[in-house]
């Protein structure tokens, strides 16, 4: 693990974002609250969360951080559900681990509870995808 005890303790930010390919009427199921492992959106929130709450067990060298604030959304588009997380915390070391940890929670979720609509006849997804997960901002100091 990287040594950080000389590091001074100050306002960390990260953005992450993601996707998941679903096909056209999964999404309006998961929309209209017919999914039956139920509310995907709420269901997702909380996994990103845990997920950002939890990236230091998940990562052998993430370093545990005191997260102040992680904030969510979700957005439903036509054949994507878009993850976005922000994490904030006065620390030693930056949160971007945390919100791709969210992100990363969140989206297996989305595919977990609805892989029964995506599942082709041989049992394979082949057009469900997780993409695009990236850093979408970072800030150390300010605000």
């Amino acid at each position: 693990m990287i040594n950080i005890s000389e590091k001074g303790i100050v306002r960390r930010y990260a953005r992450a974002s993601g996707s998941i390919k679903l096909k056209p009427d999964t999404i309006g199921l998961i929309r209209n609250g017919q999914i039956k492992k139920g509310d995907v959106p709420s269901s997702a929130r909380i996994a990103g969360i845990m997920g950002a709450k939890e990236a230091w067990m998940r990562l052998p060298y993430c370093h545990q951080i005191p997260i102040e604030s992680v904030d969510f959304s979700m957005d439903l588009m036509e054949e994507d559900v878009k993850v976005t997380c922000s994490v904030i915390a006065y620390w030693k070391t930056g949160v971007e681990m945390d919100a791709l940890s969210c992100v990363a929670s969140a989206l297996l979720t989305v595919w977990d509870m609805v892989k029964y609509l995506e599942k082709d006849e041989t049992g394979n997804y082949p057009s469900t995808r997780i993409h695009d997960i990236i850093v979408e901002e970072k800030e150390k100091g300010g605000r």
